[in-house]
C-alpha cells in the first residue's frame, strides 16, 4: 500500500478512507467490499504542538489481500531477434518458450501476444511434428503469390528485387500476430501445434540478412 501523508492541525480530525480501486471489485472473494481506515487525530487545546496519534482499521483479512493481489493483472514483454537460415516456414516455439519462461510460470490464466516488425516475414501457428509440412507451406505459398508477377508487370513495387513484393503479399496473407492462451504457466498451444516464423525473403531487404525482431506481450493473473 502507498504511503499516505495526513496534515493535522488544531483540534481538527483527519479521517482517510484508502478504497479499494474499482478494478479489484471484481476479485474472486465474497467480501468484495473491503477498505483501510487511517484515522490520525491531536487531543490537545494549547499552543503548545503534539504529536498526533493514528489508529489504522483493516477491514480486509490476508487472504482476501492475496486473493485481490492475484486477480491484478501481470504485464510483461520481451523482445527476441531470430535469425531464419533460408526462406522459408521455421519452427521458433523453443526460442519463444525461452524467452518467457520464467514470466510466464507465474501467470495461471492470461494471454502471450507475439508480433513481427516486418513487411516481408509473418508468424503464424501448423504443425510441428514433420518437416514435410513447412517444406510444403512455403511451396504453396509461392504458388499463391508467385515471383514472376515481379516480372511480367503484374507488380509495379519491383525495386528491391523478385522477392520483395511477393514477401508484402505473403506477409499480409499469414499475418504479423498471434495471440496464444496461456494456461497454468504454459502456452496453450495443442499437442502437435508448433509456432512458425515464415520468411518470405531471400535476400533480407533493406536490413540485409534475415534477422527478425519479434515483441512479446503477456499479460495474466496468478
Amino acid at each position: 500500500m502507498a504511503k499516505i501523508g495526513i496534515f493535522k492541525q488544531g483540534r481538527f480530525l483527519s479521517t482517510l478512507l484508502l478504497l479499494v480501486p474499482a478494478s479489484l471489485a471484481f476479485a474472486p472473494s465474497p467480501h468484495r467490499h473491503c477498505f483501510v481506515a487511517a484515522e490520525t487525530s491531536s487531543s490537545s487545546s494549547s499552543s503548545t504542538a503534539t504529536s498526533p496519534t493514528s489508529t489504522t482499521t483493516a477491514l480486509c483479512s490476508s487472504n482476501q489481500v492475496d486473493n485481490m493481489a492475484k486477480s491484478i493483472p501481470q504485464w510483461f514483454q520481451h523482445e527476441i531477434s531470430i535469425t531464419a537460415p533460408s526462406r522459408g516456414c521455421h519452427l521458433i516455439t523453443s526460442e519463444v518458450n525461452k524467452a518467457i519462461q520464467s514470466d510466464m510460470s507465474g501467470i495461471k490464466m492470461g494471454m502471450a501476444n507475439l508480433f513481427i516488425q516486418h513487411t516481408s516475414a509473418s508468424l503464424t501457428i501448423n504443425e510441428n511434428a514433420d518437416p514435410d509440412v513447412r517444406r510444403d507451406m512455403e511451396v504453396a505459398l509461392n504458388k499463391i503469390v508467385p515471383g514472376k508477377w515481379t516480372r511480367d508487370g503484374t507488380f509495379l513495387h519491383t525495386m528491391e528485387g523478385e522477392d520483395d513484393m511477393p514477401g508484402h503479399v505473403k506477409s499480409s496473407l499469414m499475418g504479423p500476430s498471434l495471440n496464444i492462451p496461456i494456461r497454468n504457466g504454459r502456452l496453450a498451444l495443442g499437442t502437435w501445434q508448433g509456432i512458425y516464423l515464415n520468411e518470405h525473403r531471400d535476400q533480407g531487404g533493406w536490413g540485409g540478412g534475415h534477422t527478425r525482431r519479434i515483441i512479446i506481450t503477456l499479460q495474466g493473473q496468478s
